[in-house]
């Protein structure tokens, strides 16, 4: 009888514990952790959405295509780099190609890409920066470099009938510094540059 009660004592511990537990690290803790983070960094906790007016555009941290209807770039808008991420951007399929640098189609793929860009920019081959031709590691990269993103400014500039010297200011406007200084490469966000771009006219 008392081997029963000591099992249903044991038993009764055990489940006050996990209730207790549950409250403190399933739902306490949860709300407390949200709430920081609301207060703290708003934008970041409500996934770093970018707005154009009261419509939300998409977010600071996952890239998005400017093309038309059948895929193809939008030569009055600058260009991200690829992504491997489904059909593009696709953010329930982020990934890279996995595809190592000797692979074959890889490097067919670079090499048609670099002839692409270089006749959509009107610039040599020589002059695509590798960001322009590789997709990121996650495939929703949404920076490009200060240089592919220079490389595009007269392109943008002729559709939209921009000065060049404007969008080119535009774009050095928008360049981000590496973190902390020394972290990572110079950046431009390229969603947040074309929204900035489509104020200019």
């Amino acid at each position: 009888m008392s081997s029963t009660r000591t099992a249903v004592r044991t038993h009764w511990v055990a489940v006050r514990a996990m209730l207790i537990f549950t409250a403190v690290l399933g739902v306490a803790y949860t709300l407390v952790v949200t709430g920081i983070g609301q207060v703290v960094l708003p934008a970041q906790a409500n996934g770093s959405v970018v707005r154009s007016g009261d419509e939300v555009v998409g977010s600071a941290l996952i890239g998005q295509s400017f093309t038309d209807a059948s895929g193809e770039p939008l030569p009055e808008w600058f260009q991200p780099r690829p992504s491997a991420a489904g059909d593009g951007y696709g953010g329930g399929a982020s990934s890279g190609s996995n595809q190592g640098p000797e692979n074959a189609d890889l490097i067919a793929a670079i090499e048609e890409r670099k002839a692409q860009v270089a006749e959509f920019n009107g610039v040599s081959e020589a002059d695509v920066p590798a960001d322009a031709v590789t997709a990121s590691a996650s495939g929703l990269d949404p920076h490009i470099s200060p240089e592919y993103a220079l490389l595009q400014v007269a392109r943008v500039a002729d559709e939209r009938g921009l000065p060049e010297s404007e969008v080119r200011e535009l774009v050095e406007s928008r360049i981000q510094a590496r973190d902390l200084g020394y972290l990572g490469e110079p950046t431009v966000n390229v969603l947040q540059l074309n929204l900035a771009l489509s104020e200019l006219g």
